[in-house]
C-alpha cells in the first residue's frame, strides 16, 4: 500500500520517551541524531555506547557500574557487557517504595501508594497492590526464602497462575541473588518434571488451584504427584486462590505418605545439603507474619548473575533450559519498554501471559519503568470476548499486549470493540507469538482503535526479549513490524551468509547484546548453546525465523525457517499460506506442513471448520483460488484434509514440526510439551497423505 496505516501526530512524538532519549544521547555524547534510523545505525555501530545510555538514562540502581561498557566487543558469544558492574535486579524493580519512604506530595502520600500490581482472575477475582504493599511482602518472603537456606545461586521454582504471589516471589528471590524459574499450573506432570528436574530448586512456589472458563481447578494433586520424583525440593511455598487460606491438611498428609525421593545429586550453592524426606509445606500468609518486613538487604551481584532459567517449548526433545543474567535482562527490558514501546512513569501496561511465557518475565520489568502492572489470569474470552477489554478501559490500560491468534479469533467472532469500549487511555498495542496478518492490522485499526501505535513484536525466549519491535514515532505499515531494535544488528542471510534486502531469509543477529543468554544449564563448556544459534553462521546468531527487511526499514516474519516449506526448492513461508486461509469464515483455523513425496515436498494444509461447515469439493476449490490469487501459485496446497484440533505448545503456538513428525511416521520425543498432545492422533495413518 501506498500509505502507512498509522502515523504519529507531532504531540505524541514529542511526549515520546523515545524522543527524549534522543535528546539525551545528543546533549550528553554531542550528537546530532534524527530520527529512528539514524539512531538504530549509531546503536549498531556504537554498541557500548548506546547501552551505557540506556542504562543511564533508564536510571539502574547498582553499587557500581564500571568504566568498561563492553568488553571483547568482537566475540560472539564472548562478549561481555559491564563486566564491572554490580546490581540488583530486584531493587530496580522496587525503585518506586521502600520501607522508610517519606511523603512526596501535599497530602502525605507518597509514590508507594499507587498501584504496583493488579489483578483479574476471570470475572472472579479483583485485588491491587500498593508499590508499599508490594515492596512489604518481597521483604517478608526474602527473609522467609533467607531463612530455608535460599541464596546466591540457588533455584527457586514456582507452578503458579499469572497472579500477584508470582510477581512477589520472583522478586523476593533476585533480592537474595537466586534464580527465578515458573511453569504455569496447566503444566502436565512430565513437562514439569522435564524441566525442574534439570535445574534443580530448593524451594517450589505454587497456588492452591487456578481457575478458567469458571471453573476451580486444584493444583495440589499434580504438586504432590511431581515432588515425588523432585529430591532437591526442601521447602513448599502455598499461595491461596481457591481459598484463602488455602486447604492444606490433606496436601501435608500426601506429601507425608511419599515414599522417599531418589537422593539428590548435588547440594545447594548456599551449602544447605538437601533431603530426600518430603518437603516442608508452608502457607504464604503463614511466613508473611512470622516475618517483620522492612529494608530488604539487596544482594549486589555481578551484571551476567543468573536471574531466569527459560525453558524452550521442548517439542523436539527435553527442553533447553537458557539461563538469562540481570544486567541483560534488566537493560533490555528498559530499552523495549521505554523506546520501543513508549513506556512512562505512571502508564498502565497489560499483557495477556501465563508465568509459562516469557512475556510474563517481560511483563514483570516493566515496575522497572514506573508502570503499574495488569494481571489476568483465566480464559482471554471468558466470560465474553471482550472481557480484557472490559479490563483494559476499568484500569486505563496504555499499553495492551496480545497475540495474533487472539486478535484473529476476535476478528471471526466479528467483535466490535470501538463500538462498545471507551480505550481513550490506550497508547500501544503489541501483538506477538505469530506473525501478525496484514488482515490483523486492518482489524485492529478498523474494530479496536484508530489512533493506535501497532506495534508487532517479534524474539523470543532465547533473548528474553524482542529482535524487532515497535517505533513509538514511526509510521504503522500494513504487515510490517515496525522497526528493527534499538542495539540489535539484526540482518537477513540468504544461505551463503550474504545480506538480503527485499528478500526472504535467514533473521540473524550479527553483533553481541546484553541478554544473550548467560549460557544454558549444565552446558559448562558451551558446546549446546553455540550449536544452537552459532552453527549456521560462525560468529553470528542464526534464529530460525523466516524473515524479510522491507523497503520502509520494517521486517515481515514469515514462520520459522525449520518449518520452512520447499516445494519444488523453492522457500515459502507458513505465515503467507496462514494469511489467506485465515480471512475465509469457513475456517477457524489451519496448519500446514511440507510431505516428503516422489521425490520432492508437496504442501499439505490441515483445516479446523467453523461450526456446521463441511469440507467438499467447493470449499476446497475456494480455498485454493483465495491462496494462489492472495499469495502464489506456488502456494497452493497438493492435498486440503480436515482435523478437529490443531495441536500447540503451552504458550499457544502451533506446532508444525510435531505434526511433520506424525505424518512422516517419526516420533514426537516430548507430547508433555504440548497443550494438547493428543490432538497429534487426528493427524496419523490418514490414508488420504498415503495417495
Amino acid at each position: 500500500m501506498s500509505e502507512p496505516l498509522w502515523e504519529p501526530s507531532d504531540e505524541r512524538i514529542a511526549a515520546a520517551r523515545l524522543t527524549a532519549f534522543i535528546d539525551h544521547v545528543n546533549t550528553e555524547l554531542d550528537l546530532a541524531i534524527d530520527g529512528y534510523p539514524a539512531l538504530y545505525d549509531w546503536s549498531i555501530s556504537e554498541r557500548g555506547a548506546f547501552w551505557g545510555a540506556v542504562w543511564n538514562f533508564g536510571g539502574v540502581i547498582a553499587e557500581t557500574r564500571g568504566e568498561v561498557t563492553l568488553a571483547d566487543a568482537d566475540k560472539m558469544p564472548g562478549a561481555r557487557f559491564f563486566p564491572d558492574a554490580r546490581l540488583n535486579f530486584a531493587e530496580n524493580l522496587l525503585r518506586n517504595a521502600s520501607a522508610m519512604e517519606p511523603p512526596s506530595t501535599s497530602d502525605g502520600s507518597t509514590r508507594a501508594d499507587d498501584d504496583a500490581l493488579v489483578f483479574w482472575g476471570e470475572d472472579t477475582v479483583r485485588r491491587r497492590l500498593s508499590h508499599g504493599e508490594l515492596y512489604d511482602r518481597v521483604s517478608r518472603l526474602a527473609q522467609a526464602l533467607a531463612a530455608m537456606g535460599v541464596g546466591p545461586g540457588d533455584r527457586v521454582a514456582a507452578f503458579l497462575p499469572n497472579m500477584p504471589e508470582a510477581i512477589i516471589g520472583m522478586l523476593a528471590a533476585a533480592s537474595l541473588g537466586a534464580a527465578w524459574s515458573s511453569c504455569s499450573p496447566d503444566f502436565g506432570v512430565e513437562s514439569v518434571i522435564d524441566r525442574f528436574g534439570q535445574i534443580e530448586p530448593s524451594v517450589l512456589m505454587c497456588a492452591d488451584g487456578y481457575r478458567f472458563k469458571g471453573k476451580k481447578i486444584d493444583s495440589l494433586d499434580r504438586v504432590a504427584r511431581f515432588l515425588g520424583r523432585l529430591p532437591t525440593i526442601r521447602h513448599v511455598v502455598v499461595a491461596g486462590y481457591l481459598s484463602e487460606p488455602p486447604a492444606l491438611a490433606d496436601f501435608r498428609k500426601r506429601l507425608a505418605l511419599l515414599p522417599d525421593r531418589p537422593e539428590p545429586a548435588t547440594a545447594t550453592p548456599s551449602g544447605t545439603a538437601p533431603s530426600a524426606a518430603a518437603p516442608q509445606v508452608h502457607a504464604l500468609d503463614d511466613l508473611y507474619a512470622a516475618h517483620p518486613g522492612g529494608d530488604i538487604e539487596f544482594a549486589q551481584l555481578p551484571f551476567d548473575h543468573p536471574l531466569y532459567i527459560l525453558f524452550s517449548s521442548g517439542t523436539t526433545g527435553k527442553p533447553k533450559c537458557i539461563v538469562h543474567g540481570a544486567g541483560g535482562t534488566l537493560l533490555k527490558h528498559l530499552n523495549e519498554h521505554q523506546l520501543m514501546c513508549d513506556v512512562r512513569p505512571g502508564d498502565r501496561v497489560f499483557y495477556f501471559t501465563t508465568c509459562g511465557w516469557m512475556m510474563w518475565n517481560w511483563l514483570a520489568s516493566g515496575l522497572a519503568s514506573g508502570a503499574t502492572l495488569l494481571l489476568y489470569d483465566g480464559n482471554p474470552v471468558y466470560p465474553s470476548p471482550t472481557v480484557l477489554f472490559d479490563l483494559a478501559d476499568a484500569e486505563d490500560v496504555t499499553l495492551f499486549g496480545t497475540s495474533a491468534k487472539f486478535i484473529d479469533a476476535l476478528d471471526n467472532l466479528e467483535v466490535d470493540v470501538r463500538s462498545t469500549h471507551d480505550l481513550s487511555s490506550l497508547r500501544t498495542l503489541t501483538s506477538t507469538g505469530s506473525p501478525l496478518a496484514p488482515e490483523g492490522f486492518d482489524f485492529v485499526y478498523e474494530h479496536i482503535k484508530r489512533d493506535l501505535c501497532l506495534s508487532s513484536i517479534s524474539g523470543g525466549t532465547d533473548i528474553v526479549g524482542c529482535f524487532v519491535g515497535g517505533n513509538p514515532i514511526g509510521p504503522v505499515w500494513r504487515g510490517e513490524i515496525q522497526a528493527r531494535g534499538l542495539g540489535m544488528a539484526v540482518d537477513v542471510f540468504d544461505r551463503d551468509g550474504r545480506s538480503l534486502r527485499g528478500e526472504k531469509g535467514e533473521l540473524v543477529c550479527t553483533k553481541p547484546f546484553p541478554s544473550m543468554p548467560v549460557g544454558f544449564w549444565n552446558d559448562p563448556q558451551g558446546t549446546r548453546y553455540r550449536a544452537a544459534y552459532f552453527e549456521r553462521y560462525p560468529s553470528v546468531w542464526w534464529h530460525g525465523d523466516f524473515a524479510e527487511i522491507t523497503e520502509h526499514g520494517g521486517v515481515i516474519i514469515y514462520g520459522r525457517s525449520d518449518a520452512t516449506l520447499n516445494p519444488g526448492g523453492v522457500r515459502i513461508g507458513t505465515a503467507e499460506i496462514y494469511r489467506q486461509v485465515e480471512r475465509l469464515p469457513q475456517i477457524e483455523e489451519g496448519l500446514v506442513i511440507g510431505q516428503e513425496w516422489d521425490n520432492d515436498v508437496r504442501i499439505v494444509l490441515f483445516v479446523r471448520l467453523a461450526e456446521g461447515v463441511a469440507l467438499d469439493d467447493d470449499l476446497i476449490t475456494h480455498i485454493k483460488q483465495q491462496i494462489r490469487a492472495g499469495a502464489s501459485p506456488r502456494h497452493v496446497p497438493d492435498v486440503i484434509l480436515e482435523v478437529a484440533d490443531i495441536p500447540r505448545t503451552k504458550s499457544g503456538k502451533i506446532t508444525e514440526l510435531a505434526v511433520r513428525d506424525v505424518v512422516h511416521g517419526q516420533p514426537v520425543n516430548n507430547r508433555e510439551a504440548l497443550a494438547n498432545p493428543e490432538a497429534l492422533e487426528l493427524f496419523a495413518d490418514r490414508p488420504e497423505l498415503r495417495e
